[in-house]
């Protein structure tokens, strides 16, 4: 069953999602279908993804109606001027051979190209014409966004993140709920790193008779975060969907936050320095 957050933009979105990355062709095709199936309704992909088509097509052969489904996209670096992000916003709605975006995010500020600016105008003139329901950014830090508002005076609704039991990302997330911005969370499950078999987190599962993934997304959610896991095996997915018949203890939820780490960023991603095109 969905639960759903409320975004600033008077939205409703579901408190969990389903990550597209890496699932291309007819394989791809399947296990989005089998997602929807189980009962995801917020399915995340991105340009660079290079699989909008292989999303829109899962939901075209989904017997779920399309006002059901919440459609996430990112706009690449290297379209990040006014007329290339246009164009390609128009690009990800016809790939997806769909009507319109139901939000669609900047995949990362690429601070060094000085453009994410024009970008979000770009986003906002797309919002106004109808191509885009909802508006939001991917990997920014406090001063991007800051920056957007002073510029644009429009806040994104939504900032995903690099967001896991060893990166907690409190202070963004502090920031975040400041601008009235739901912080989302990618790799929510740390990329299948040690974190899957920390003990103490294994002990948390114990106590409620759930898996550790469920442990770190019941977590997540509690922290009002909206994470996107990926699954491509069926029980997988099931799993990651039903988190919302528990709760974790004040106390547990203070051990989770306790695993953080000061630089806990998987692949050294820093939205200051890092690019991508």
């Amino acid at each position: 069953m969905n639960e759903f957050y409320e975004l600033s933009d008077g939205y409703r979105i579901p408190k969990v999602g389903f990550g597209t990355y890496k699932l291309n062709g007819a394989y791809g095709t399947r296990v989005i279908e089998q997602a929807l199936q189980v009962g995801y309704r917020l399915l995340d992909t991105a340009f660079n993804y290079e699989n909008e088509g292989t999303v829109g097509r899962a939901i075209k052969n989904s017997s779920i109606s399309r006002d059901q489904i919440t459609v996430a996209s990112k706009l690449p670096g290297r379209y990040h001027s006014y007329q290339a992000a246009l164009n390609t916003i128009e690009e990800s709605v016809a790939r997806l051979n769909l009507d319109y975006i139901d939000l669609y995010l900047i995949h990362w500020p690429n601070p060094k190209q000085e453009k994410y600016v024009e970008a979000w105008q770009a986003l906002i003139d797309a919002q106004k014409t109808g191509l885009v329901r909802s508006i939001g950014v991917s990997n920014f830090l406090p001063e991007h966004i800051e920056r957007l508002e002073k510029e644009t005076g429009v806040l994104p609704v939504i900032n995903q993140i690099e967001l896991h039991p060893e990166f907690n990302q409190q202070k963004q997330r502090e920031f975040d709920a400041t601008k009235g911005i739901l912080t989302q969370a990618w790799s929510p499950l740390g990329r299948a790193s040690a974190i899957l078999q920390n003990e103490t987190v294994q002990k948390i599962a114990d106590k409620y008779h759930k898996s550790i993934p469920q442990i770190i997304l019941s977590w997540e959610t509690q922290l009002n975060v909206l994470p996107i896991p990926k699954a491509s095996h069926y029980l997988r997915q099931i799993n990651n969907f039903a988190i919302f018949d528990f709760e974790l203890s004040k106390e547990d939820m203070a051990t989770m936050n306790a695993l953080t780490k000061e630089n806990g960023r998987l692949n050294e991603q820093d939205p200051a320095v890092y690019e991508e095109f």
